[in-house]
């Protein structure tokens, strides 16, 4: 139907419950934005934690938030003993979902534009030296078939420096070992090819033809790292094999896979691999985030003054 002329165009409203829109939000991020399952399950966790704050402010609509009441909701955040990092991620919720909600036309003004960003300190990763990691995968193997999986499972997070979930969720048909590559589907599905090298190759053979099939008995499995059940192996039974394995490796740190990721990148760097290269082969989008691992620690900074600084050189 035709608007009178004269007619004002309608009003968006200021009153907006925030649920019916919550579930389009998460489509938003699967789609549009290209999230990963993981960072998804972040974001609901942090709106979540949002809208029971709402409540217990007597607020439930989209159009009554304010900065200061965002302001407010960082500094409950702080005392409940939020880490920083945490707090940064539940402002990008925040935001994200009320960007979600202006694009849609749905809110009029969006109250984050104006609030600060928490302050974020950045914190250099966490490593291993060349020597841990090569006690780490140098183990002596053990008879059960677990353990030749377990051990081309660290070899090949080192080799292609993957996070955790890829590993776990590698498929048969993403490993070329005549080529000695594996296909990777990481964050928001982005895909990418990653080279793991010749003894990350053997072992993988090595289990593939020796191990996995006793571990399966006869059924199939699309997935490469399997348990006796016939499933992938989780997030949480491979945290407690790596952990499993420091402790035979004589490691006395607590290891995540997460380390072993850092220590790839680094240790291709200090060997002189480009930043543009490690980027590719971790799946970054940004090299921004990649350049944390151009850090240097103190004992390499002193081996350089000594070797390079002229002052230190004997005089003849």
């Amino acid at each position: 139907m035709n608007r009178d002329p004269g007619e004002s165009a309608p009003r968006v409203p200021d009153r907006l419950p925030l649920e019916p829109f919550i579930e389009r939000y998460w489509d938003h991020l699967r789609i549009a934005c290209g999230l990963s399952r993981n960072t998804v399950l972040a974001y609901r966790r942090d709106i979540g934690i949002f809208q029971r704050y709402l409540r217990d402010q007597g607020l439930y609509d989209a159009g009554e938030v304010s900065p200061p009441l965002l302001s407010g909701f960082l500094e409950q955040l702080h005392r409940s003993g939020f880490a920083p990092s945490s707090r940064a991620r539940s402002l990008a919720a925040v935001r994200s979902l009320f960007r979600f909600l202006k694009q849609e036309g749905k809110i009029t003004a969006n109250p984050t534009v104006s609030l600060r960003s928490t302050s974020r300190a950045r914190r250099l990763p966490k490593t291993l030296s060349l020597e841990d990691v090569t006690r780490l995968l140098d183990l002596p193997l053990r008879p059960p078939p677990e353990d030749r999986r377990d051990r081309a499972m660290v070899e090949v997070l080192y080799a292609a420096g993957l996070r955790v979930s890829e590993l776990i969720s590698l498929r048969i048909d993403e490993c070329n070992l005549d080529v000695g590559y594996v296909g990777i589907t990481g964050k928001g599905d982005k895909q990418r090819v990653v080279p793991i090298g010749r003894p990350a190759v053997e072992q993988l053979q090595e289990y593939v033809l020796a191990a996995r099939p006793i571990l399966l008995k006869q059924r199939s499995s699309r997935f490469v790292f399997v348990t006796r059940r016939g499933t992938p192996l989780t997030r949480q039974g491979f945290w407690k094999l790596l952990r499993a394995r420091a402790q035979r490796a004589g490691i006395a740190r607590i290891l995540s896979p997460h380390m072993l990721r850092h220590s790839f990148a680094t240790h291709l760097l200090q060997r002189g691999a480009d930043l543009r290269s490690v980027q590719a082969m971790l799946g970054h989008a940004d090299i921004a985030t990649t350049q944390i691992y151009t850090h240097v620690d103190s004992s390499q900074l002193k081996k350089v003054h000594t070797a390079c600084f002229p002052r230190n050189r004997s005089r003849r």
